[in-house]
């Protein structure tokens, strides 16, 4: 490579004021002389920046690096009348923006300039424009990518993660979104030499965000986003930590860009919490360089038990910014290190300013507030009526349902589905969905209904929906036939009426079990399956619409299944009892109320003994743990 492509190459960068093009603009002067002030090159105030050529005549290469190694005032030129440094900081911590340099002029102090937003348009970055950084390394093509970044990291003094590392001709190149940062990097420059003896050089210049990050993000990228929030997630405490989650290894090592600054990410984040972990408690979604929280403001509708949000950290500038989110019923948030917390007289208008969108608060950045003064009546808790396991408009129907059910699920679980035609309507319909929570998204324990699951949430296409509904009863119990083979456990079954009147029953019913054969034996399920129903003579009823909703048992549902005792299958064989045996069991199913088949059993289990066994039936029934079905006579 020659000397004169060397100048050629260095000259096309020479100006990094910001734009698309570098070409044949010389003698412009160092970039951060330019970027912190309106002036032009020859204007009075910036003769101290020309510090390695003649005014006017541009500079040489040398004094350029030289310069970008020196250091440059970024305060407002009105700053020394000490009117900012009056502002409350609250709880007396240091500035809450970390470092003052850049503090007033973000806040708009009281000079002719406005540090970045002066020179970025609208409010100083609030909008998102012209506030990355173009950092590349000429000829960085001929390095190794890690030993290039690992060599940057070593030497500079502010840590950082490269976005969308990529070679372009003999350049390397990556994005930086703080100008911190990237002034750091421009300060380590022909700083170090490479293997041979070259010094590498670094460039820079501001950018608007990158087209990529406002793409939308890729199904497979989705996926791998839901597997960083699962991983970040803490089902026992209902907490999900996205503290600057784009520099999150899993997403750095797929390349995948997860700014909450842009409107894309933001929604996506929103979405996946929506359909997985609506009943999030606490968010902290700090150190996101968070501008404005207009794309948050879905969540008020969609977490409506968030108590907790940590917004600390990022680049909140003004109070109103609160409004976009003063729906949600906090009682904790965090805001400090943000540049609206510097724009307070007193600690009091601080918390005053905060409690007004947030009336319910009782803490902030940290810190435990007095007491909220409310003028809502005080209301005593009223006792909840006890919860009912199952409801049924009139014991009229509630033997033919119960009969029904104990008839269906024998044959169910009997390994032969065939026989359940019978309880089918010709054009009887059929559609199964699934459920996957946050704490278990790995579909393998659900497998094998996944792939007929109908969530209309999901699926959009017509065509897809309609070919996963079943109809007609051969291709209903066809495809049941299809489904893991189970046992379910009678005694956890509820049953809710919905409609009942002369032509037609619905009702709903929810309840555990298990599968009993393939690697997900032994794996407890919940389900919840509403049935539409017509007469089918005398007290018989006929399927005509049959929707099942199948997820993962929770922790509570599995320890409670298979408690109660099973009854005994109809075709099992009968001991014959003896005279006095039969005696004791009409007079212990008269006592009960039970059936025979119950009441049996129930002497059985505990040998005979009818005082035992009307004790153990008394706490059984006084737990709820005796299903409906035992009492049909």
């Amino acid at each position: 490579m020659s000397t004169a492509d060397d100048s050629r190459y260095y000259n096309d960068h020479d100006d990094r004021v910001g734009g698309q093009t570098f070409r044949n603009r010389k003698g412009r002067g160092p970039f951060r002389a330019h970027m912190y002030s309106d002036q032009g090159p020859g204007a009075p105030g910036t003769r101290q920046r020309y510090r390695g050529g003649q005014k006017g005549s541009g500079q040489g290469p040398r004094a350029r690096f030289d310069d970008e190694d020196g250091d440059v005032a970024m305060t407002d030129s009105n700053s020394q009348d000490g009117s900012s440094q009056h502002r409350f900081n609250p709880y007396g911590r240091p500035n809450r923006r970390g470092d003052d340099r850049f503090d007033r002029g973000r806040r708009g102090g009281g000079g002719g300039h406005r540090g970045r937003g002066n020179n970025r348009g609208g409010d100083g970055g609030g909008d998102g424009r012209n506030t990355w950084f173009k950092i590349f390394v000429p000829y960085g093509k001929k390095y190794d990518k890690d030993w290039l970044i690992t060599a940057l990291q070593n030497i500079c003094s502010m840590p950082f993660t490269p976005v969308h590392y990529q070679v372009e001709g003999n350049r390397a190149q990556f994005y930086i979104d703080d100008s911190t940062t990237a002034n750091a990097l421009l300060k380590v420059s022909r700083k170090i030499t490479d293997k041979e003896g070259y010094k590498v050089t670094v460039l820079m210049n501001p950018c608007p965000p990158p087209s990529f990050l406002q793409s939308e993000l890729k199904p497979a990228d989705l996926e791998h986003l839901k597997q960083c929030m699962a991983k970040r997630f803490d089902g026992s405490q209902q907490a999900l930590d996205l503290n600057n989650i784009r520099i999150d290894p899993d997403l750095v090592s797929q390349n995948i860009d997860v700014t909450l600054n842009r409107k894309n990410s933001m929604h996506a984040v929103i979405k996946i919490i929506e359909e997985n972990i609506p009943e999030l408690v606490c968010l902290n979604i700090s150190n996101n360089k968070l501008f404005r929280l207009d794309d948050l403001s879905g969540l008020v509708n969609k977490v409506p038990n968030l108590k907790t949000l940590n917004l600390s950290h990022n680049e909140l500038k003004t109070e109103r910014e609160l409004d976009r989110i003063k729906g949600l019923k906090l009682v904790e948030l965090w805001l400090e290190r943000n540049p609206l917390c510097d724009h307070f007289k007193d600690q009091a208008s601080y918390i005053s300013t905060v409690r007004e969108r947030f009336p319910r608060l009782l803490k902030l950045d940290g810190q435990d507030l007095p007491p909220p003064i409310v003028f809502d009546v005080e209301v005593t808790p009223a006792a909840l009526p006890p919860c009912k396991a199952s409801y049924f408009c009139s014991e009229e129907i509630k033997t033919p349902i119960l009969a029904f059910l104990q008839q269906y699920y024998s044959v169910y679980d009997s390994g032969d589905r065939q026989p359940l035609l019978d309880a089918y309507h010709d054009g009887a319909t059929f559609s199964l969905s699934m459920f996957i929570t946050m704490q278990n998204p790995s579909r393998c324990s659900l497998g094998d209904y996944h792939k007929d699951t109908r969530n209309l949430k999901k699926l959009k296409d017509p065509t897809t929906r309609f070919r996963l509904l079943k109809h007609t009863r051969l291709n209903v119990v066809a495809f049941l036939n299809e489904l893991p083979k189970t046992h379910h456990d009678t005694a956890s079954l509820n049953v809710d009426v919905n409609t009942f009147t002369n032509t037609l029953l619905s009702f709903t019913v929810t309840g555990v079990f298990k599968e009993v054969e393939g690697k997900s034996r032994d794996s407890v399920r919940a389900f919840s399956r509403v049935f539409i129903t017509v007469p089918a003579g005398g007290t018989s009823l006929c399927i005509v619409n049959d929707e099942l909703f199948v997820r993962n048992a929770t922790t509570e549902e599995i320890r409670r299944a298979f408690v109660a005792p099973a009854p005994t299958p109809s075709s099992s064989p009968v001991p014959t009892l003896s005279a006095p045996q039969q005696e004791m069991l009409s007079a212990f199913s008269l006592k009960s109320g039970m059936n025979l088949e119950w009441s049996q059993k129930c002497l059985l289990d505990n040998e005979w003994d009818f005082n035992r066994a009307g004790q153990v039936f008394t706490d059984l029934k006084a737990h709820g743990k005796i299903p409906d079905v035992a009492f049909i006579k």
